[in-house]
């Protein structure tokens, strides 16, 4: 995806420009993982430093899927740059300051607050993102009263109360709990929100912009983009999705795979990222080779047999000993027997993982 997140980069720059936008702000996740592969921290590079020569100033905190420390190094060096990371707990009450015409904007960048970590850090009574994100907002709230006018906006990596979570989100569940309330962030003037990946509107001041490509078929459907947020004297005064560009679509197909590899009604579904789910009662042999001759880019293959079909394969082990099952699975995926020497390997796991070494094992059920 390194091609397309890099085609997302150049939009993303060319709106700068052509919409005149002063901060660009970005709520995690940078990376997927704690430790990303090279060329995707070559690309952060490379976006970083065409951002920080644009006419915007940028501001970024890490999400759940970020290492802080390994993305807020030299934090405080590119500060002099205009380019802000945040990604500490010590910094939340720390405003990145702009100015327009109408005065001074206090942008408070909040990390993803992992509740265990902020618990400890903070001396506070409850283990809670609700807990994590009402103390983090206290101590924006004691900064903003400083700045008497001053417009407010709020970036945070968490999961807010209305927003739909897709496949793509690590779960950042505690104790069963991972929301927390708008209302953790009343008296903000806008609020910037990343972690879930889909677009939301959670009240007029309060939205996600969600992932700017799609990182699974669950958000096959979802409008990929960001916001393109006003400001004026009194505050919010509109926010614009802007669409981004979609260099690869994601299509989902199913039915029988020679339906599937003949039928013209698919062939929509040739450039793009495709997930089939085969409805075959037999597993097809070679399924995903073959559905890359005409789809070469099938990146998910699941299988979904007729119900009857898939009770039948389940009774058709009752009595059946492991070693004649596997015997069997063998056979199927194959298409041809296991050789003796394969057999008898065979039984002998199976005897092994049974515990059973004087004969094979009896399946009841």
């Amino acid at each position: 995806m390194l091609t397309h997140q890099a085609a997302y980069v150049d939009h993303l720059l060319a709106t700068i420009d052509e919409r005149e936008v002063d901060v660009v702000l970005v709520a995690g996740d940078v990376y997927d993982r704690a430790l990303p592969p090279v060329d995707a921290v070559a690309l952060a590079d490379d976006a970083f430093a065409r951002l920080a020569a644009s006419r915007a100033r940028v501001v970024i905190t890490s999400g759940n899927h970020d290492s802080a420390q390994r993305l807020g190094f030299n934090a405080r060096l590119a500060d002099a740059a205009g380019f802000h990371l945040r990604t500490h707990l010590d910094r939340v009450d720390e405003p990145v300051l702009v100015d327009d015409e109408h005065g001074t904007v206090a942008i408070y960048p909040l990390p993803y607050l992992e509740p265990d970590h902020v618990k400890r850090a903070w001396d506070l009574s409850t283990r809670s993102h609700q807990a994590a994100l009402t103390e983090a907002m206290r101590r924006v709230r004691v900064d903003l009263a400083a700045r008497p006018g001053a417009r407010s906006v709020v970036l945070a990596h968490a999961f807010v109360m209305g927003g739909i979570t897709s496949d793509s989100e690590r779960d950042i569940a505690v104790g069963g709990v991972s929301a927390v309330g708008t209302d953790v962030f009343d008296g903000i003037d806008y609020v910037a929100l990343g972690h879930l990946h889909g677009r939301h509107t959670l009240t007029e001041s309060i939205r996600y912009s969600g992932s700017p490509l799609a990182y699974s078929f669950s958000e096959a459907d979802h409008l990929k983009g960001s916001w393109l947020v006003d400001l004026d004297a009194d505050g919010l005064h509109g926010a614009e999705f802007v669409a981004a560009p979609v260099p690869r679509r994601l299509v989902t197909i199913r039915g029988h795979l020679d339906d599937l590899l003949h039928d013209p009604g698919h062939a929509v579904a040739e450039d793009a990222w495709v997930q089939a789910t085969l409805t075959d009662a037999v597993r097809p042999l070679q399924a995903m080779a073959r559905l890359q001759v005409r789809f070469p880019h099938v990146v998910a293959l699941q299988f979904a047999p007729p119900e009857a079909a898939d009770r039948a394969g389940r009774a058709a082990t009752a009595g059946r000993s492991d070693h004649e099952i596997a015997l069997a699975f063998v056979a199927e995926i194959r298409g041809t027997p296991a050789t003796e020497a394969e057999s008898d390997l065979l039984r002998d796991a199976c005897e092994a993982c049974s515990g059973d070494h004087e004969g094979d094992h009896k399946v009841g059920a």
